[in-house]
């Protein structure tokens, strides 16, 4: 049985492309993937820590499930993990491998595109 942090409840997560240049060497390999990064808020972010490094440990994916925007159950492996501690509680950054990441749209009079002119 697979290892998975489950979100109970919430919506569903925010999936920005990982803004970190080392994070692209964790997932090197035949196909192409793209690196995500989201936070989570949590109860207890040193416990989901532990989970991930025992199934890295034991060389074993561990993944993140959660509900899409339609409801359904997806699942997506994590990469690398971190928890940190807010005002607001417990947050947990994620750094997972995504079939494919939505790129934001860019309007055709949006004075920041370059339309790749240089």
């Amino acid at each position: 049985m697979d290892e998975k942090i489950t979100i109970i409840e919430g919506p569903t997560p925010h999936f920005d492309h990982a803004p970190d240049a080392w994070a692209m060497g964790l997932f090197e390999g035949p196909q192409q993937y793209d690196l995500a990064f989201t936070r989570l808020r949590t109860f207890n972010g040193p416990a989901l820590l532990e989970r991930c490094y025992r199934a890295w440990k034991s060389q074993n994916p561990i993944y993140l499930e959660y509900r899409d925007e339609i409801g359904l159950t997806q699942n997506t492996p994590i990469l690398a993990a971190r928890t940190v501690s807010t005002e607001d509680g417990q947050v947990l950054l994620l750094w997972l491998r995504m079939d494919h990441l939505d790129e934001p749209e860019v309007s055709p009079n949006d004075p920041d595109s370059n339309d790749g002119e240089y």
